[in-house]
């Protein structure tokens, strides 16, 4: 029987957001689980403007953080969660990657970043 190496292993993990996209309407938000998570939020264009995340702080979970961000998003936005408990991790996991993909953060996130982010390659 033939060990699969480590790189295999890790070729094989998911790190990407693969959720499907929604329209960022009210009634999308309105039918979000109050769980806690993370998510994506970006222009009509498919370009990433945020990524957040849902904590404890957060009264409703998903629905609560998104419901503030439909004001602050043209129309036409878009968005999709992953519901995670390990919320802070996963969103740190979902910046670098869009570091490594992009060169920057998402502009959303400028003023809405860790004090210090890894960086993958």
């Amino acid at each position: 029987m033939r060990r699969e190496s480590l790189a295999g292993r890790l070729a094989r993990v998911k790190l990407r957001l693969e959720k499907p996209w929604n329209e960022l309407t009210a009634e999308n938000v309105r039918r979000l689980p109050g769980q806690l998570g993370v998510y994506q939020v970006a222009r009509a264009d498919g370009a990433i403007e945020h990524i957040g995340f849902a904590g404890a702080r957060e009264l409703f979970g998903l629905r609560s953080a998104l419901e503030r961000k439909l004001a602050a998003h043209a129309s036409g936005s878009r968005f999709r969660v992953e519901v995670n408990t390990q919320y802070q991790s996963r969103w740190r996991e979902l910046l670098m990657l869009h570091v490594m993909d992009h060169g920057a953060l998402p502009p959303g996130n400028e003023s809405d970043r860790p004090a210090t982010l890894g960086r993958l390659s």
